[in-house]
């Protein structure tokens, strides 16, 4: 690790690697560089400009959010390490996510570009004078244009305390091997998606789905891990409401969402949409919750975009 990506050091902009971001593959590293303005405010630069290896061509609609939330996510690590000093050894638990999209800026230039995203940093929770939590405000500006907003939430714990919580379901080989030995259940059509990034499995029920976890996924799965990860969720919240709408649009323009604990590897995940009154804007609003064995994972506030006339 260069010591020069230290807390004190991100008074000056800090490049990114991608051990900074969780990842093994390189080319999928969404930030570029960091830089310290205040003791808990930060500047993270983003790199949109080869976007397409994460978003469909001239997919100016979902596609926004998938690449908003995975560079967002990034900077839970890069923030961690190069700015609070977190060991690389912890891990990081995602409480809460909300966003809100720029739609008509997003679809009028698309996600492409270079974006910064100013990042406050609050409700910081210490135990013995390392970060175990905090609140990041984020808002994502392009060219000065806002593209979008967002809050999140996380935690982090050491090593020795995350092994004692999962028990044998924190070995991350061994849940990958238990996943691929089970065949993949067959994805759901009318979501609009290629083929690999499907990730419901249809029931007997029009709003009911199994999750269909890939472990092979370039993406979602770009290094081992013992559960399905947090952007899998939001991914499969976005496509149960498009699925159930099917075949009017339903571009997810803000969720809320909570996890509230694990999607294991070794069960079925059975996902589940509600359409609830409208927002106060008065866009469709879904509620997506997600069971596993009997208790509740993940839920989902997903308002919906109104429908462009002409």
């Amino acid at each position: 690790m260069n010591e020069t990506v230290t807390a004190a050091a991100v008074s000056r902009t800090v490049r990114v690697a991608k051990d900074l971001v969780h990842k093994h593959d390189g080319g999928q590293v969404l930030l570029s560089g960091l830089k310290r303005l205040a003791e808990d405010e930060f500047l993270v630069a983003a790199d949109w400009t080869d976007a397409g290896r994460l978003v469909a061509a001239g997919d100016r609609g979902e596609g926004s959010a998938v690449l908003l939330t995975e560079t967002i996510r990034q900077t839970f690590p890069l923030l961690s390490h190069a700015g609070y000093d977190v060991p690389f050894d912890h891990r990081l638990l995602w409480s809460e996510y909300r966003y809100t999209l720029n739609l008509g800026t997003l679809r009028e230039d698309g996600v492409g570009g270079r974006p910064d995203l100013h990042i406050r940093c609050h409700d910081v929770v210490r135990r013995r004078g390392r970060v175990c939590a905090l609140s990041l405000d984020v808002t994502v500006l392009r060219d000065g244009e806002q593209l979008a907003t967002a809050h999140t939430r996380f935690t982090i714990q050491p090593p020795a305390i995350y092994e004692r919580l999962r028990g044998s379901h924190g070995d991350a080989h061994r849940m990958l091997e238990l996943a691929r030995s089970r065949p993949l259940p067959p994805p759901v059509s009318g979501a609009g998606e290629e083929f690999r990034d499907v990730v419901l499995s249809p029931t007997d029920a029009t709003d009911r789905w199994q999750l269909r976890i890939d472990t092979h996924h370039p993406m979602y799965f770009d290094h081992p891990a013992d559960h399905a990860p947090g952007i899998l969720l939001l991914e499969a919240a976005k496509q149960a409401v498009r699925t159930v709408r099917h075949p009017r649009v339903g571009l997810a323009e803000a969720m809320e969402t909570v996890f509230h604990r694990y999607v294991e590897l070794d069960s079925p995940c059975w996902v589940e949409a509600r359409h609830l009154p409208d927002d106060q804007l008065g866009r469709a609003r879904f509620l997506v919750t997600m069971h596993q064995e009997g208790q509740l994972c993940f839920t989902a506030l997903v308002s919906v975009a109104k429908e462009q006339s002409g």
